[in-house]
């Protein structure tokens, strides 16, 4: 049957529910309790024990499942919480047991009865009422193979969430997660608060923005594309730990672990160092997983992830060493090395595109006579080589370190060894989870960075922006020496529930329009 003659045979249902005085859309009915709380009640009693139980309650849920065995049918409701069947007999209702036929997959009904097991001792609510609640007018997705078309169950979530259980769980899941981190943060002093979404200026990230237009003010803005600039404000403002979990908007491409838009968690805190967010980073991510799963070994794919061990900590120049097999010797040279020849002897063939050495090479020129800028520029074209042939290795929970000064406008340089900064990224399963470092408080520091980003806005990246000007201001009043982490909330539940694509954890992704 089309789905078009089933809507009018359900819609003549409804207006024969209203020739009975019966409105299939009601409002009145208040269950008294959740369908989960009725099995904790009663799922561990005996079918002895509930032959003699009288008490009746009112239970409400979407019906999944129909059964007619004559005089008696077994219906199937589901709510937010969970399933229980339903009995129907024609001695207990009477007249109104020809009602049924008005039923049909997918409407809500509100039910009446006591609590029983069948012979094969499942527990059931014996109906003595029932009333149609709402009708639904089309069909579920077939009920023996749910709905198993990737795209249908992202452009229709409503139906993924009716009849797939596994995406309910993991959108629990999610929130579960989200509200760990909270609590997390909570109990050592952080407060949470929320800055603006709509910017004039983008900062705080390397991407390229949304574009919009405030028609009052006659002004451009942009979506924002990170929460860093306006949380530092508030850390230079005297809130000294503080955090945001908010959307963020870049426009770039879709994959199964990119959303144009996406949610993170923002923390600073003052008086702390990236070395601190480890330890605080690691203990999260633990409580995460034992509040989750129950345990410290979760599965991922085809891998099992050990959160109980240390995280391994390891510089970007060790893991190119290692990924060409360099002894030990060799290693520890690399990871020191301020030797631009004989890193981009390495780069050569190992990046993104051939040409990239090649671009990496013009965006540091002029190139200073010192160390500093030679050793920032040999860790830049490592750093592409890791992104291009490591980064997705990493499967165990790993802090990357030893990053170069030019891919982190924000960070502060390190102490004796000033091409590097004082940043991690933490890696699972071969995805960035989260980044953080010590922040760049010296505001002549951070104004040369904005500027040499700018002067590469202007030669042609897009991704790079204007100065933050009241940023600088902002950071000329004083900033406390900081610490600051972002998180991906998407990659974050995707990893703690086992899913191979942002998608899954996203309730509503951006999809392409139908044509």
């Amino acid at each position: 049957m089309t789905e078009h003659r089933i809507m009018e045979e359900r819609r003549q249902k409804a207006a024969d529910f209203r020739q009975l005085g019966l409105d299939p859309y009601s409002n009145e009915f208040k269950p008294d309790m959740s369908l989960a709380a009725f099995r904790a009640e009663y799922d561990d009693k005996s079918r002895e024990d509930l032959s003699e139980c009288q008490d009746s309650y009112k239970l409400s849920g979407r019906m999944m499942a129909m059964r007619g065995m004559g005089k008696t049918s077994f219906y199937q409701i589901q709510d937010r919480s969970g399933k229980l069947q339903l009995m129907l007999q024609q001695k207990t209702l009477g007249g109104e047991y020809d009602k049924l036929k008005l039923l049909d997959m997918g409407d809500f009904i509100g039910v009446t009865g006591t609590p029983m097991k069948t012979k094969t001792g499942e527990l059931s609510l014996n109906i003595s009422e029932f009333k149609i609640l709402t009708k639904s007018l089309r069909p579920l997705p077939e009920k023996f193979h749910g709905l198993t078309n990737v795209e249908q169950r992202y452009r229709q979530r409503y139906l993924d969430l009716i009849v797939n259980e596994q995406s309910r769980e993991i959108f629990k899941a999610r929130s579960k997660i989200i509200r760990g981190i909270q609590e997390f943060l909570d109990s050592r002093d952080f407060i949470e608060v929320e800055t603006p979404v709509l910017s004039d200026i983008p900062g705080g990230a390397t991407a390229k923005p949304f574009e919009t237009h405030h028609n009052a003010l006659d002004e451009d803005l942009t979506l924002r594309i990170a929460t860093e600039l306006h949380l530092k404000r508030l850390v230079i403002g005297g809130f000294e730990r503080v955090y945001e979990i908010g959307r963020l908007f870049r426009n770039e491409g879709v994959s199964t672990r990119h959303n144009p838009e996406f949610t993170t968690i923002e923390f600073y805190q003052a008086y702390a160092t990236y070395e601190d967010f480890m330890i605080l980073t690691e203990a999260l991510f633990r409580k995460l997983v034992l509040n989750l799963h129950g345990k410290y070994q979760i599965p991922y794919g085809e891998h099992v992830l050990d959160f109980e061990k240390p995280f391994r900590r390891v510089s970007i120049a060790r893991l190119v060493g290692e990924h060409l097999k360099f002894d030990e010797e060799k290693i520890k040279k690399l990871e020191n090395t301020d030797d631009v020849d004989w890193v981009l002897e390495i780069a050569n063939g190992r990046t993104v595109t051939p040409d990239t050495p090649k671009k990496i090479l013009k965006e540091h020129e002029p190139l200073a006579d010192t160390r500093e800028a030679r050793r920032n520029l040999a860790l830049h074209l490592l750093y592409e080589v890791f992104e291009h042939e490591i980064e997705d290795k990493l499967i165990q929970p790993t802090f990357l370190l030893d990053f170069p000064m030019s891919v982190s406008p924000l960070a502060r340089k390190r102490d004796g060894d000033s091409g590097v900064v004082d940043r991690f990224e933490l890696f699972i399963a071969g995805m960035e989870l989260a980044n953080a470092f010590s922040e760049l408080n010296d505001p002549d520091d951070q104004r040369a960075r904005f500027d040499k980003q700018a002067q590469l806005k202007a030669a042609g990246n897009q991704e790079l922006h204007d100065p933050d000007e009241d940023f600088l201001t902002a950071l000329e009043h004083g900033m406390p020496p900081t610490a600051g982490e972002g998180i991906g909330i998407d990659r974050l539940a995707m990893l703690l529930t086992n899913s191979p694509s942002i998608r899954e954890v996203i309730l509503f992704p951006k999809m392409r329009q139908v044509q």
